[in-house]
């Protein structure tokens, strides 16, 4: 049990990663589009913000219970390339499609956690399926703004 304790702690910090580094990325996106067809982005960007950052909470708590250790600031490794800011500002498609590919990295890593988990640590489990359907929410939001900005 050790060893696959080990495994769902390294699993866990690797989505605790993701939302710290989405909750910048959707921080960032919210402030800096601009134009009018922006707002209604910024505005979900910006209530997402306060979710992805309770789902790093609530990760950073399972970490502890687990005897992990929450990593700082210095175990941080950007990987969203998709999800930086548009040197275009206007380019509300680019934000867009850089949300629905994180959403979609989220939705691979829990639904890994879920398979690690199963069987093992219903608890873990049980967190990893609720943040999976937060962020199939959030994937689906915004599959919706996609097919609606592409029109235009």
């Amino acid at each position: 049990m050790a060893e696959k304790r080990q495994q769902i702690v390294k699993e866990l910090i690797v989505s605790y990663w993701m939302e710290i580094e989405t909750v910048m990325n959707y921080l960032a996106n919210s402030i800096d589009l601009d134009g009018v067809r922006a707002e209604e982005i910024k505005k979900s960007l910006a209530a997402d913000v306060t979710a992805e950052l309770g789902h790093a909470q609530v990760l950073a708590r399972r970490i502890k219970t687990l005897s992990g250790r929450v990593p700082g600031s210095k175990g941080f490794k950007a990987d969203q390339a998709s999800l930086q800011p548009p040197k275009d500002s206007t380019d509300v498609v680019a934000v867009i499609k850089g949300v629905i590919a994180a959403e979609e990295g989220a939705i691979a890593q829990y639904n890994k956690i879920i398979k690690l988990c199963d069987g093992e640590d219903y608890v873990t489990q049980d967190l990893a399926i609720t943040n999976l359907a937060d962020e199939e929410e959030h994937r689906r939001e915004f599959i919706g703004f996609l097919r609606e900005y592409e029109k235009q």
